[in-house]
């Protein structure tokens, strides 16, 4: 009585008489969306892997993967730590660097040179690894040593019970430090050691300390809005690192220059990511219109923010500094739900910005009509307060940098995005099956069903006329003359929910208004 899979055996060439069984899939695939809080970050670090994306939710995981913030422009960790303020916890971090960073490196027992027995290096580069300190100590078995490897942010590393004389004392040293002791005690992520010279000396219970021995260095100096773009050949560099990350939002720190805009929207329809862009720090309304019209910049995949820049207390430097807009944007995004604009929306730790002036001092300026309406024509938005809900911070207008209206909404990037992720994620499945109406009735059925939850959770809707979707896939759009050289089509239409960004009350007041009463439904009387 064998037991099949379905499709596995040629069910009309049976000979042996028998009990078949055939384990039937489910018909339909079911689409899950794909998540839309996923926020990518290049820039530079004092630690940490180059060109590689590395994950982090919190503060706490950036610093132990690439070192504290740094007071700096082009900094990674300064737009990622104003992103969680505002609720972002889902990150790709991208480091990158000029070419010139190097590696702290310390020699040990023989006056901190490398011609001792054991030289350590810092396992990255940058200046953070002048920080290493560690200290060599007996073991806890007899004529044994105890090797120590600390980090701020790190657990300190302890390799124990390393024996031995001379060279062979060292090798084990090296190869503890490199390869581990065991399961629990894997290898250092802090040093990577390797043999000098010296072989003859032995250690002694001391601590030791990078800082007395060759400093390393960020690679930062150099860097310009070129070189966070990076080069999308291998080995792939900057923003390119972040293809396939699947990232939502996305972002090069502090990269002001017009030049790099297209580059970084044209990426972000590439890989349907939202780029948030932003203007110099000082900007004015004229030039920055001037500039993104020269740029040639008209994409809704971009978002470009006025170079307004942003007063923020920076809690880890311990200074109130001027940060790009760009690390606000991207966190409050990455925390709504796609068919949702930025518009209206509370920004949080936000001391002030260029406009209203550096904080402490009495200017309190805030944006004219005119000032607004030209910004938001040109496709341009900007931190400003107050917002239509209030007097808080916030983004102003809630578009991309698209002049087409029909496109140019927060919520038109990203739930697109959305959309178009989700069925690339999850309609793969159907390539490589049989034509038939059979398939047209499953592709049909597995995508109304992801836009019906879509609907049930309310992110499609529309004023009453209907199901705002339909998906065609049938023989109307498939005729014979296409299947039959392999193409299958499915035609979908999806109606999003709009945005009230201009909301009119018309009021009628005055002693000589006459008002007609009316009794309600509930029984009260109104107008």
């Amino acid at each position: 009585m064998p037991i099949l899979q379905q499709a596995s055996a040629n069910t009309t060439a049976l000979i042996v008489p028998d009990l078949y069984v055939q384990i039937v899939p489910p018909q339909n695939l079911v689409l899950n969306g794909v998540p839309t809080d996923v926020v990518g970050l290049v820039g530079t670090a004092s630690w940490g892997p180059v060109g590689q994306p590395v994950i982090a939710a919190t503060m706490s995981d950036y610093a132990r993967s690439f070192g504290p913030v740094m007071a700096r422009k082009y900094d990674l960790g300064t737009p990622m730590a104003a992103a969680v303020q505002q609720g972002a916890q889902n990150f790709r971090c991208v480091r990158v660097t000029d070419g010139t960073d190097t590696a702290a490196q310390l020699g040990l027992f023989y006056n901190n040179s490398p011609s001792g027995p054991l030289v350590l290096t810092a396992r990255y580069t940058g200046s953070f690894g002048t920080q290493i300190t560690g200290a060599f100590s007996p073991g806890s078995q007899p004529n044994t040593w105890r090797v120590t490897v600390s980090l701020p942010g790190f657990a300190p590393e302890v390799f124990d019970n390393i024996g031995g004389t001379g060279q062979a004392f060292w090798q084990a040293v090296v190869v503890a430090i490199n390869n581990g002791q065991s399961a629990l005690r894997g290898p250092s992520q802090i040093v990577i050691a390797s043999l000098g010279n010296a072989f003859t000396t032995m250690p002694t219970a001391s601590t030791f300390a990078f800082a007395y021995g060759t400093p390393g260095t960020d690679g930062a100096a150099n860097i310009t809005a070129a070189t966070l773009v990076g080069q999308d050949v291998a080995p792939r560099k900057g923003l390119y690192c972040l293809r396939g990350q699947g990232c939502s939002v996305a972002l090069l720190a502090d990269a002001d220059d017009p030049t790099q805009w297209t580059t970084q929207a044209g990426f972000g329809v590439s890989e349907g990511i939202y780029m948030i862009l932003t203007g110099p720090a000082g900007d004015t309304v004229a030039d920055a219109i001037s500039t993104k019209q020269s740029a040639g910049l008209d994409s809704y995949a971009a978002k470009l923010m006025f170079g307004d820049w942003v007063w923020w207390n920076d809690q880890a430097n311990g200074v109130i500094r001027l940060v790009s807009p760009q690390g606000f944007a991207a966190g409050r995004l990455a925390n709504l739900s796609p068919e949702q604009s930025s518009l209206n929306k509370p920004l949080y730790g936000v001391v002030g910005t260029q406009k209203s002036g550096s904080p402490g001092t009495a200017q309190n300026s805030t944006y004219s009509e005119a000032d607004l309406q030209a910004l938001f024509a040109a496709g341009i938005d900007v931190i400003a307060n107050p917002q239509p809900g209030g007097a808080f911070w916030g983004m102003r207008a809630g578009h991309n940098s698209s002049s087409n209206a029909a496109t140019n909404g927060d919520n038109y990037t990203r739930l697109t995005n959305y959309i178009a992720a989700t069925i690339a994620s999850g309609m793969g499945k159907y390539v490589g099956q049989v034509i038939t109406l059979t398939l047209f009735q499953q592709i049909r059925a597995t995508l109304l069903a992801f836009f019906q939850n879509m609907l049930s959770q309310g992110m499609l809707g529309d004023s009453g006329a209907g199901v705002p979707f339909q998906v065609v896939c049938d023989s109307s759009n498939n005729p014979q003359a296409r299947t039959g050289l392999g193409y299958v089509q499915a035609d979908c239409q999806v109606q999003y929910l709009a945005i009230n960004e201009k909301f009119i009350v018309n009021l009628q007041g005055g002693q000589t208004v006459a008002v007609q009463l009316q009794t309600l439904p509930n029984g009260q009387i109104g107008g």
